[in-house]
């Protein structure tokens, strides 16, 4: 019988510990004939990206150990740090940011010098002993300069020799299958590839160099992304030209006969905040298999040849992150709202589709009764609108609320901001909910997700609807009794700090507030960011400096004397793209407005906190300080935080 016990004071099994302990994050997915390759970010080996790969007759075991790992910091964000061709390797090596070689059995080797350039989305030309990579070049003073380069798979002193150049921005070189025509992604400041890119297409020419290009789609408020060769030679792609991103085929990869394969109203993929996205992949026969979200969850769907309509799989995962095919498999990152996102195998076909877990990203498992699934909602944003979010009830089978109270609420704002939250399982969403606190898991206007217009509605309006959508959401499970409106919490990390200090400092309806690398000054961001997001705020907010009055009057930090709400600060003393610095300057407003605040800064942390002992230490603080602001008893004891004036 379960006991009564006040919200926020439930003692749960799902620990800080069991957050960080045995789990890992899976990052890329890579398929070399019959052997199946993918990355595992390690929380604990201090953050390190492991390579992991898995043959038909062996367990899965490392092929890259330490101190090599496997990441990339092209565009900051990284992605397609890993490529394999017939069992050897190339990789960039985070520490030094070159990119690597490892045969079998051998022990990794630069392919490129010791100098200031990164690499990423690694093209190999087998039967040309060639490789094609994107390259962004720090080596001189102002902007960083991305190209697509080619070089010998046995490395190049002068770091690959540019063969596709003027843009700002290049992605996906991908080789057809005959190695005669490449195809890549361009765009221009002050699009994002969200916003507005191209699909190039030019010839091979002998000695490794390329042809005039061509433009096959794109262009004038049209994203597309992702290109691929069939096995056949026809390029297909991802593009939002219809208001949703959807799957099209070029025939022989040309403009003329660009067509959309199957036309819906759900997106195919999300914003390539990231390299080597894989969302489709090909089958045999002329199939086609490819992920799509509706409603805020994922699903599998195979596209037959000569058909427009797809046919959906019954798969028991509601998130799908990458996506390779060959044959009659299909290998996935993928994810339920009830266990750990795993590598799964899938082969046969509809309906009798059979699944293999080939790695779970944690070995825990929790008894269901701990667990809250998440619940898809709608709801009014005040101005004749609606906006999307994932609710989490309060729950746990040992406890109930006392009679007449409603449990606390702790709102999410993603980052991004053109990101979106999915109902993946979360094992820090389900430590708050399983110690009696709600979660409101937010897709505010400008998420992904829900199409282009919906991703829209953010543009020159950030800071205002996405905060408008944060509260609103909070109301609107208030008023349907679900939640206490007078314990509500908002809670984000980068832009969805963003959101959270502007909520603190614009509004009053949240009562606290947790920020991690959060932004404080926009214009500052403007400045100083790094390339890729340097222009990103011309959509989101305006042209800089021409619009520097609305930077200033969006920042919280030019109004600190505004904020009134109860704040914790998490922060990297290593952040590039937040300097530490804007969470001092709230941090020492609050606390000489006599505010109840705190600040953890943590050394060797960049944007986002990758090593273990500072992950617990974080979700146990914000939790602390919660439990200090709202008065409610802590079921385990948690290291105190200093939390000024209380």
């Amino acid at each position: 019988m379960a006991s009564t016990a006040p919200y926020g004071s439930w003692k749960s099994p799902i620990t800080s510990d069991a957050i960080v302990a045995e789990t890992i994050h899976f990052g890329t997915l890579l398929l070399d004939g019959t052997d199946v390759y993918w990355t595992e970010l390690r929380p604990q080996e201090s953050g390190r990206t492991a390579l992991v790969v898995k043959t038909e007759d062996k367990d899965a075991r490392d092929v890259l150990l330490p101190p090599f790992s496997a990441r990339t910091r092209v565009h900051e964000y990284g992605g397609g740090a890993v490529t394999v061709d017939n069992a050897v390797i190339f990789f960039s090596n985070f520490d030094d940011q070159r990119l690597y070689r490892v045969d079998p059995g051998k022990a990794p080797r630069p392919l490129t010098p010791a100098a200031d350039m990164r690499y990423a989305d690694v093209c190999c030309d087998p039967a040309r002993a060639r490789l094609y990579c994107v390259r962004e070049d720090h080596r001189n003073s102002g902007e960083a300069v991305n190209a697509i380069v080619v070089m010998p798979r046995d490395g190049d002193t002068d770091g690959g020799r540019v063969v596709a150049w003027g843009h700002d921005f290049f992605s996906s070189p991908r080789l057809s299958p005959d190695g005669g025509l490449l195809a890549w992604i361009c765009w221009d400041h002050p699009n994002m590839p969200w916003d507005d890119t191209r699909l190039m297409v030019a010839p091979v020419l002998p000695d490794g160099s390329l042809g005039a290009a061509r433009r096959v789609a794109g262009g004038e408020d049209e994203s597309v992304m992702e290109p691929r060769w069939s096995p056949h030679g026809d390029l297909c792609f991802i593009s939002d030209k219809t208001g949703f991103w959807n799957l099209y085929r070029a025939r022989g990869g040309t403009s003329e006969s660009v067509a959309p394969l199957c036309p819906m109203s759900a997106e195919v993929g999300g914003p390539a905040w990231i390299f080597g996205g894989a969302h489709y992949g090909f089958l045999s026969g002329d199939r086609l298999v490819f992920e799509y979200a509706r409603d805020g969850f994922s699903r599998l769907a195979i596209l037959d040849p000569g058909v427009s309509v797809p046919r959906d799989i019954d798969l028991p995962f509601n998130e799908i992150g990458c996506l390779r095919a060959a044959g009659e498999s299909v290998f996935l990152i993928a994810g339920s709202s009830a266990a750990p996102e795993c590598i799964v195998r899938m082969e046969g076909g509809i309906p009798r589709v059979r699944i293999e877990i080939v790695r779970a990203a944690s070995t825990m498992a929790f008894d269901p009764g701990y667990l809250s699934l998440p619940r898809d909602i709608e709801f009014p944003t005040g101005d004749g609108q609606h906006a999307h979010g994932l609710y989490y009830a309060a729950r746990n089978k040992d406890f109930a609320g006392p009679a007449g109270e409603l449990p606390p609420l702790l709102v999410l704002s993603h980052g991004g901001p053109t990101a979106r939250t999915t109902g993946e399982f979360n094992l820090e969403v389900q430590f708050w909910t399983s110690r009696g606190i709600a979660v409101l898991d937010v897709n505010y206007r400008g998420s992904s997700g829900y199409g282009r217009a919906y991703r829209n509605l953010l543009r020159g309006r950030w800071g205002i609807v996405d905060v408008d959508d944060c509260i609103n959401g909070a109301r609107f499970l208030a008023e349907d009794g679900a939640v206490d409106g007078a314990r509500t919490m908002i809670e984000g990390g980068s832009a969805g700090g963003f959101t959270t200090l502007a909520a603190l400092t614009f509004r009053s309806y949240f009562k606290a507030g947790a920020s991690y690398y959060g932004i404080g000054d926009l214009e500052a961001l403007a400045r100083d960011t790094h390339k890729f997001e340097s222009r990103y705020l011309d959509g989101l907010i305006g042209p800089y400096p021409a619009a520097r009055e609305t930077y200033r009057e969006r920042s919280p930090a030019f109004f600190t004397e505004r904020l009134s709400a109860p704040l914790i600060l998490f922060q990297g003393l290593d952040d590039k793209v937040v300097p530490p610095s804007q969470a001092v300057t709230m941090f020492e407003a609050l606390r000489k407005k006599g505010v109840p605040v705190a600040y953890l800064p943590f050394a060797g942390e960049q944007h986002g906190f990758r090593k273990a002992e500072n992950l617990k230490r974080a979700i146990e603080a914000e939790l602390f300080f919660y439990s200090r602001v709202f008065g409610f008893a802590l079921a385990d004891a948690i290291e105190p935080v200093e939390i000024e004036n209380m």
